[in-house]
C-alpha cells in the first residue's frame, strides 16, 4: 500500500502527548489505544495528524481542506459527550467524501441502541434475550413479560458503563432502583435484559462485503461463587487488579466443538450483515449449557489497543499489530473507493 496522509480522530482529552514513549509511563493507560494506533501507522510509513474532537466539526473540516488527508482513522466513541451521537462524525465524513475506518453511520446507529438491534436480530430469527426498555422521564410500570433475573444496563452506552453487581436484579424493587440509577447517574434510557447463564463469548468480524471471523475470545470466572451471576461489569472490564483478585480473565475460547465454532462464525456474519455494519466489529454472546447461543450486543469499532480482545484475535489469525491496523485502513479505503475530496 502507498504511504498515506492519515487524519486520526480522537476525543479531545485523548490526544497522546508527544513525549509519551515508554510503556512504564503512568500516562500510558489513558492514551494506550491512541498511542498504539498512531505509532503503528507511523511504523507503516504513513503520515499522521491527530485531531481532537468534542462537540465541534470545524477542526475536522479545516484539516480536510488544508491538509487533504487520504483517510480518517476514526477512534471516536462519542460526540458532544453523547455515545449515541458518534454516527454524526462519520456522516460528516461521508458528506466531505473522505474515506474513513470502521463502521458506517447506519451500522453505528442500529448497533448502538441495544433494544433496536435486538428487535432487528429477532426479526431475522436470531436468538436474543428477552428485554424491556425504561425510557427516562416516564413512570415505569411493573415488569411482567421478561422473567427475572435480569441485567439492567444503559440503552446506548458502551464499555460496560453503569454495569455493576447491583445491575443483576431479582425483584421489582431492585429493578426500579437500578433503572433510576441509570436514568439519573448515566443519563440514559435503561434496558432490563434477561440474564442468560452460560459462557460469555466475544467474536471479532472484519470486512465490508467479504467477511472474516477471527478466533473467539471468552471471559472466564475462575473463582465465582456457585450460583452468583457472572457478568462483564465495569470493574471487570477496566480494573486489572479486580480481575486478578477474583480470578477473572480473558482468554481464547477453549473446548468449543467444531460444529459450535462453525455455527457461531456463521451467526456472527448474519448479525454483522443484518445490522449493516462495515469495517470491523465485535459480537458479544452467551452460550448456555444446552448449546443455545444468545446474542447480547454488537459493538462496531471495538477497542484495538495492542492488548484488546479484537487485536489478540487478529494476532491468533496470523496478523501482527501493524498488519491488523493496515487491514483496517484498507477496509476503510475499499468501502469508500468512490469518495474524492473536492
Amino acid at each position: 500500500m502507498k504511504k498515506l496522509r492519515v487524519m486520526m480522530l480522537v476525543h479531545y482529552s485523548l490526544v497522546p502527548p508527544d513525549d509519551l514513549h515508554s510503556r512504564d509511563d503512568p500516562r500510558m493507560e489513558k492514551f494506550r489505544t491512541e498511542y498504539d494506533v498512531k505509532h503503528a501507522l507511523l511504523k507503516l510509513g504513513h503520515e499522521v495528524h491527530v485531531v481532537g474532537v468534542y462537540d465541534d466539526l470545524a477542526p475536522i473540516r479545516t484539516t480536510i481542506e488544508q491538509w487533504k488527508p487520504d483517510i480518517a482513522f476514526n477512534l471516536l466513541e462519542e460526540f458532544a459527550g453523547i455515545a449515541a451521537f458518534d454516527y454524526y462524525v462519520v456522516s460528516f465524513l461521508e458528506m466531505m467524501k473522505l474515506p474513513y475506518t470502521g463502521c458506517n453511520p447506519r451500522g453505528l446507529l442500529l448497533a448502538r441502541d441495544k433494544a433496536l438491534s435486538k428487535k432487528l436480530l429477532a426479526y431475522h430469527r436470531i436468538q436474543v434475550p428477552d428485554f424491556r426498555v425504561f425510557p427516562r422521564g416516564r413512570k415505569s410500570p411493573p415488569m411482567r413479560r421478561v422473567p427475572y433475573p435480569v441485567i439492567v444496563k444503559a440503552l446506548t452506552e458502551e464499555g460496560s458503563l453503569g454495569i455493576a453487581q447491583a445491575s443483576y436484579v431479582e425483584t421489582e424493587r431492585q429493578l426500579q432502583e437500578r433503572v433510576q440509577f441509570i436514568h439519573e447517574r448515566i443519563q440514559d434510557d435503561a434496558i432490563a435484559e434477561q440474564y442468560i447463564d452460560g459462557r460469555e463469548i466475544y467474536v471479532t468480524v472484519l470486512g465490508n462485503v467479504q467477511l472474516q471471523v477471527l478466533p473467539a475470545r471468552e471471559l472466564i470466572f475462575r473463582n465465582a461463587i456457585e450460583g452468583a451471576p457472572r457478568m462483564a461489569t465495569y470493574k471487570v472490564k477496566w480494573d486489572g487488579k479486580y480481575r486478578e483478585r477474583w480470578g477473572i480473565d480473558y482468554q481464547f475460547a477453549a473446548d468449543l466443538a467444531p460444529e459450535t465454532t462453525e455455527r457461531i462464525g456463521w451467526l456472527c456474519k448474519r448479525i454483522y450483515r443484518a445490522l449493516g455494519m462495515s469495517g470491523y466489529a465485535r459480537i458479544d454472546m452467551r452460550l448456555n449449557g444446552a448449546g443455545q447461543v444468545y446474542v447480547l450486543e454488537a459493538n462496531p469499532n471495538p477497542g484495538i489497543a495492542r492488548d484488546e480482545d479484537s487485536t489478540l484475535s487478529a494476532r491468533r489469525a496470523g496478523m501482527n499489530y501493524e498488519e491488523f491496523i493496515q487491514r483496517i485502513v484498507r477496509l476503510g479505503l475499499r468501502a469508500h473507493a468512490s469518495a474524492r475530496i473536492q
